[in-house]
């Protein structure tokens, strides 16, 4: 029964730790570097390149987290499903 009680608490101290929300979001910046959203939002899920541009992303669909980056520097991002 420990055990058990031990993996539900490690599953939801893991699922808190989720940088994908709101107050993450709202503290991204137009101009930031890529560094700079990393170290706001964690380690990129999927980061695609095209013509010179950069689009990561975090999160899952239905709630994301996403930046375009050109020149290294954040120039759009968009949000969905976050609370």
């Amino acid at each position: 029964m420990k055990r058990i009680a031990t993996v539900l608490l490690l599953a939801s101290l893991l699922g808190a730790c989720s940088k994908v929300d709101l107050k993450h979001y709202d503290q991204l910046k137009i101009g930031m570097s890529q560094d700079e959203v990393t170290a706001l939002l964690g380690k990129a899920d999927q980061c695609d390149d095209l013509l010179g541009t950069r689009q990561c992303s975090w999160g899952k669909e239905g709630r994301n987290i996403k930046v375009q980056f050109l020149a290294g520097k954040a120039v759009l991002f968009s949000a969905a499903g976050l609370e």
